[in-house]
Order: structure tokens, then C-alpha cells, then sequence
């Protein structure tokens, strides 16, 4: 059984030119705008979870209480949770465009288009 899905992986990766789809204008732009969603949002999210070490450890800004006797720490740990959510949720969404834009391409590639 091992053997017949390793021979379906290998006629189902010949089946495409990955050099060829790899060099087009549309594979280009969508790896263009995937750069562009997701450089940003991992550099906010590992600036903003780095930032409750570096905050706890070195400074004592977040020992203050914020409601009662629950310091700005626990609010912040719990937004960062918040932040994770809403990152994973946009992800998702944005993701849903980046696989349309990629079945065009493979159905573009299927239709033996000229141009790839």
C-alpha cells in the first residue's frame, strides 16, 4: 500500500511543470500578495508576544493593578490570546483568495494555456 501512494505522489507531482508555473506573471503576483499579508501581520505578532517577556522581565510597567487586583500583565497576556484569534481567523479568510487565485493558475496550466 506504502508503495502505491508513493507512486500516486510521483505521477501526481509530474503531472505539473512547477518550473514553468513557477515562472509566471500570476504565480508571481500571488506570491507577491501573500508576502505582502503576512510579512506584516507576523512581525506585529512577534513584536507584540515578545513584548510581555521583554515588559515583565525589565521594566515594571505591567505590575500596575488594572481592574481590582488584576495587573495590566493578565490583561495583556489575555489580549495576546484575543490577538491570536482574530490573526488566525483573518488568516483563514485571506487564505481562501490565495487558494482561488492558485486554482486559477493550476486550471489556467490545465487548459494548456500559451502563455505559461
Amino acid at each position: 500500500m506504502v508503495d502505491n501512494l508513493a507512486k500516486e505522489g510521483v505521477s501526481q507531482q509530474s503531472k505539473y511543470d512547477f518550473e514553468k508555473i513557477a515562472s509566471t506573471p500570476e504565480f508571481k503576483q500571488l506570491m507577491k500578495a501573500k508576502k505582502k499579508f503576512l510579512v506584516p501581520v507576523s512581525a506585529v505578532f512577534l513584536v507584540l508576544y515578545f513584548l510581555l517577556p521583554i515588559l515583565t522581565s525589565y521594566s515594571t510597567i505591567l505590575n500596575t493593578p488594572a481592574i481590582g487586583a488584576i495587573s495590566w500583565t493578565w490583561v495583556y497576556s489575555f489580549c495576546l490570546f484575543i490577538m491570536t484569534w482574530v490573526l488566525c481567523m483573518v488568516y483563514v479568510k485571506r487564505a481562501a483568495r490565495y487558494d482561488k487565485m492558485a486554482e486559477a493558475l493550476i486550471e489556467k496550466y490545465n487548459q494548456g494555456d500559451k502563455s505559461l
